[in-house]
């Protein structure tokens, strides 16, 4: 089942951008999203406090040095996610206006595709926690893009023919 930003349309029904992040701050899909990346946080803080701690004890060397680095990009991405949903709920309780939410200093970045850890040794328990933590990202990655892109954008440039371009301007051509 697949949901619709509210107003990802934007470009066509002439609503502004900050119309449209004000009207996702108020949805239910705002609401289930907030909860689950919220939960997700807490879920994992535990596991690495606790469980992972002990986990993490009973690994080889290089085992607890790819847990350790694991770790770290896991809590760095949910704290991205969860940074982006505080400015959501900013916006959503008036603390934020839509406007400032709009700046591009509070715009989830794309993450880097890497291939599941693949480290033997590794917790599955840490595997699964870095597999939703990146499908929860790609999510909320979707609605940023869906929300923060002007429908009307422009096609990226062609990289050859800029070059060519800078090319004949230099040359005079």
């Amino acid at each position: 089942m697949s949901e619709r930003v509210p107003g990802s349309d934007a470009a066509t029904s002439g609503r502004t951008r900050s119309t449209v992040v004000r009207d996702f701050a108020r949805s239910e899909l705002f609401d289930r999203t907030f909860q689950e990346g919220m939960d997700l946080v807490e879920e994992t803080a535990a596991y690495l406090d606790g469980d992972g701690r002990r986990e993490s004890r009973l690994l080889s060397r290089t085992a607890a040095l790819a847990y350790a680095g694991e770790s770290m990009k896991l809590t760095t991405r949910l704290m991205q996610v969860a940074s982006w949903l505080l400015v959501q709920r900013a916006v959503k309780e008036g603390d934020m206006t839509s406007d400032a939410a709009c700046e591009p200093r509070y715009r989830l970045n794309a993450r880097v595709v890497e291939e599941t850890p693949t480290h033997p040794e590794l917790p599955i328990a840490l595997i699964e926690y870095l597999v939703r933590a990146e499908k929860l990202h790609d999510r909320v990655l979707y609605l940023d893009q869906q929300m923060y892109l002007d429908g009307a954008a422009e096609e990226p440039a062609n990289p050859v023919l800029s070059q060519f371009d800078r090319l004949q301007a230099a040359f005079g051509g």
